[in-house]
């Protein structure tokens, strides 16, 4: 039997489409998805992420179950979905081993969609966005703490109060 070794470093190119329509207020970028999203083919998809828990409970609502529920459920609340990255290099999930990183072309969206806030899930993709979009784009994105169950410095409910932060930007 072969040793299993840790997933190694190698480049990685977006596969997903964003999220978003006309009536999408909000953008919410990650990174780049996880080997678990990118199988599954949609955001925040591995099973200890709680990104969709803390949606739900913002909303009052059943956690969305598989990639066309969760689509759904981000379009009816009016939240667009993407990620800063369009390509690096990277081990795993880790956004600490980031290599060449190649930005997400947020035109599209803030063109097609009225788009009232921008909004970083963890460190990473905050400074990809200030890095790379914000010069574009002149939004600024606010922070929000990684949903990845890597951060489990922050609490389930911390995380619901800090992503109510998107809450006054989603009425129609």
């Amino acid at each position: 039997m072969p040793h299993r070794h840790a997933a190694a470093a190698g480049p990685v190119a977006h596969p997903l489409a964003p999220v978003w329509d006309e009536n999408s207020r909000v953008l919410i970028l990650g990174t780049l998805p996880s080997p678990a999203s990118r199988k599954a083919g949609f955001y925040y998809m591995h099973p200890q992420n709680r990104f969709w828990p803390v949606l739900a409970a913002l909303f009052g609502q059943p956690v969305p179950q598989g990639p066309e529920a969760r689509r759904a459920f981000a379009l009816a609340h009016r939240i667009a979905l993407w990620d800063t990255l369009a390509a690096c290099t990277i081990t795993g999930a880790s956004d600490a081993s980031i290599q060449d990183p190649v930005p997400n072309d947020l035109a599209p969206i803030l063109a097609g969609a009225p788009i009232r806030a921008v909004f970083a899930t963890g460190a990473a993709a905050h400074r990809f966005y200030q890095k790379f979009q914000f010069p574009r784009t002149g939004l600024a994105a606010r922070r929000l703490p990684s949903p990845s169950a890597a951060n489990c410095a922050v609490p389930f409910d911390r995380l619901v109060a800090a992503y109510a932060a998107i809450l006054p930007f989603l009425q129609p």
